[in-house]
Protein backbone atom coordinates (compact mmCIF):
# COMPACT_ATOMS: atom_id res chain seq x y z
CA UNK A 1 0.00 0.00 0.00
CA UNK A 2 1.32 3.31 -0.53
CA UNK A 3 1.98 5.73 2.11
CA UNK A 4 -0.49 8.58 0.87
CA UNK A 5 -3.58 6.06 1.12
CA UNK A 6 -2.13 4.54 4.01
CA UNK A 7 -1.93 7.68 6.10
CA UNK A 8 -5.11 9.61 4.69
CA UNK A 9 -6.70 6.10 6.17
CA UNK A 10 -5.10 6.64 9.56
CA UNK A 11 -5.89 10.30 9.20
CA UNK A 12 -9.66 9.11 9.12
CA UNK A 13 -9.15 6.55 11.77
CA UNK A 14 -7.33 9.38 14.02
CA UNK A 15 -10.57 11.55 13.57
CA UNK A 16 -11.19 15.22 14.41
CA UNK A 17 -10.53 15.24 18.43
CA UNK A 18 -9.96 12.71 21.03
CA UNK A 19 -8.55 12.60 24.71
CA UNK A 20 -5.09 11.26 24.36
CA UNK A 21 -2.21 10.76 26.65
CA UNK A 22 0.83 13.59 26.04
CA UNK A 23 4.32 12.23 27.50
CA UNK A 24 7.03 14.74 27.50
CA UNK A 25 10.52 15.26 28.87
CA UNK A 26 13.42 16.84 30.15
CA UNK A 27 16.53 15.90 32.15
CA UNK A 28 15.88 12.16 31.71
CA UNK A 29 12.52 13.08 34.11
CA UNK A 30 9.33 11.60 31.41
CA UNK A 31 5.72 12.54 32.70
CA UNK A 32 2.33 11.92 31.22
CA UNK A 33 -1.21 13.25 31.44
CA UNK A 34 -4.24 13.02 29.80
CA UNK A 35 -5.12 15.82 27.57
CA UNK A 36 -8.05 17.13 24.48
CA UNK A 37 -6.61 16.65 20.73
CA UNK A 38 -7.82 18.49 17.98
CA UNK A 39 -6.74 17.59 14.85
CA UNK A 40 -6.00 20.53 12.07
CA UNK A 41 -4.29 20.58 8.87
CA UNK A 42 -2.54 17.12 9.98
CA UNK A 43 -0.84 18.03 13.40
CA UNK A 44 -2.56 17.31 16.43
CA UNK A 45 -3.18 21.05 19.41
CA UNK A 46 -3.59 21.32 22.73
CA UNK A 47 -3.58 23.78 24.98
CA UNK A 48 -1.91 24.40 28.20
CA UNK A 49 -0.95 26.74 31.14
CA UNK A 50 2.63 28.13 30.40
CA UNK A 51 3.03 27.49 33.97
CA UNK A 52 3.09 23.76 34.00
CA UNK A 53 5.64 21.70 34.29
CA UNK A 54 4.65 20.04 30.74
CA UNK A 55 5.11 23.54 29.48
CA UNK A 56 8.89 24.22 30.61
CA UNK A 57 9.69 20.18 29.59
CA UNK A 58 8.29 21.28 25.88
CA UNK A 59 10.23 24.45 26.12
CA UNK A 60 13.32 22.65 26.70
CA UNK A 61 12.81 19.23 24.25
CA UNK A 62 10.30 19.64 21.67
CA UNK A 63 9.96 15.81 21.32
CA UNK A 64 6.66 14.51 22.57
CA UNK A 65 4.86 11.21 22.41
CA UNK A 66 0.63 10.99 21.83
CA UNK A 67 -0.97 7.73 22.61
CA UNK A 68 -4.43 6.49 22.27
CA UNK A 69 -6.01 3.35 22.13
CA UNK A 70 -3.87 0.86 19.60
CA UNK A 71 -1.39 3.78 18.05
CA UNK A 72 1.26 6.03 19.03
CA UNK A 73 2.49 8.92 17.89
CA UNK A 74 5.52 10.82 17.88
CA UNK A 75 6.19 14.69 16.59
CA UNK A 76 7.55 18.13 17.18
CA UNK A 77 6.13 20.20 19.48
CA UNK A 78 5.71 24.14 19.16
CA UNK A 79 3.99 26.51 20.40
CA UNK A 80 2.18 28.60 18.40
CA UNK A 81 0.65 31.66 20.39
CA UNK A 82 -2.64 31.85 22.27
CA UNK A 83 -5.59 29.94 22.08
CA UNK A 84 -7.92 32.84 21.02
CA UNK A 85 -5.59 34.00 18.60
CA UNK A 86 -6.32 30.72 15.97
CA UNK A 87 -10.23 30.70 15.19
CA UNK A 88 -10.29 27.09 13.61
CA UNK A 89 -8.41 25.90 16.80
CA UNK A 90 -11.24 27.66 18.89
CA UNK A 91 -14.11 26.18 16.69
CA UNK A 92 -12.91 22.43 16.82
CA UNK A 93 -11.68 23.21 20.68
CA UNK A 94 -15.44 24.75 21.58
CA UNK A 95 -17.16 22.02 19.19
CA UNK A 96 -15.51 18.73 21.06
CA UNK A 97 -14.77 20.11 24.33
CA UNK A 98 -16.96 22.89 25.16
CA UNK A 99 -16.31 23.33 28.77
CA UNK A 100 -12.37 23.20 28.43
CA UNK A 101 -13.03 26.19 25.99
CA UNK A 102 -15.11 27.94 27.60
CA UNK A 103 -12.88 27.36 31.56
CA UNK A 104 -9.66 27.98 30.10
CA UNK A 105 -9.12 28.74 26.27
CA UNK A 106 -9.13 32.44 26.80
CA UNK A 107 -7.15 32.80 30.10
CA UNK A 108 -3.97 34.87 30.05
CA UNK A 109 -1.08 32.08 30.42
CA UNK A 110 -2.87 29.40 28.15
CA UNK A 111 -0.53 28.25 25.65
CA UNK A 112 -1.31 26.66 21.99
CA UNK A 113 0.67 23.84 21.11
CA UNK A 114 0.97 21.72 17.75
CA UNK A 115 2.11 18.68 17.44
CA UNK A 116 3.41 17.76 13.87
CA UNK A 117 3.66 14.01 13.40
CA UNK A 118 7.63 12.21 12.69
CA UNK A 119 6.75 9.02 13.48
CA UNK A 120 3.36 6.71 13.95
CA UNK A 121 2.71 3.12 14.80
CA UNK A 122 -0.18 1.30 15.44
CA UNK A 123 -0.99 -2.24 15.87
CA UNK A 124 -3.71 -3.73 13.66
CA UNK A 125 -5.37 -6.95 13.45
CA UNK A 126 -6.40 -9.46 10.29
CA UNK A 127 -8.67 -11.94 10.96
CA UNK A 128 -6.44 -11.91 14.52
CA UNK A 129 -3.66 -11.90 13.08
CA UNK A 130 -1.73 -8.98 14.63
CA UNK A 131 -0.21 -6.43 12.43
CA UNK A 132 2.21 -3.64 13.01
CA UNK A 133 1.70 -0.54 10.63
CA UNK A 134 4.19 2.49 11.04
CA UNK A 135 4.33 5.79 9.22
CA UNK A 136 8.00 7.51 8.83
CA UNK A 137 6.25 10.77 7.91
CA UNK A 138 9.01 12.80 7.01
CA UNK A 139 10.97 9.91 4.75
CA UNK A 140 7.17 9.22 3.71
CA UNK A 141 7.44 5.33 4.32
CA UNK A 142 4.79 3.27 5.01
CA UNK A 143 5.91 -0.02 6.52
CA UNK A 144 3.04 -2.98 7.24
CA UNK A 145 4.13 -6.03 9.05
CA UNK A 146 2.98 -9.29 10.56
CA UNK A 147 4.07 -9.54 14.14
CA UNK A 148 5.46 -12.91 15.04
CA UNK A 149 7.88 -12.12 18.40
CA UNK A 150 10.90 -12.38 16.44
Amino acid sequence: MLFDEAYRRFRMDLGESRTMTLSTSLHDLVTSRMMSIVVLEGRLFFQTDRTFRKYEQIKGNAHVALCADNFQIEGECKEVGRPVENPDFCRAYEKYFHSSFQRYSGLENERLFAVTPTFIERWRYVDGIPYMEMFEVEKRNYIWKKYDGE
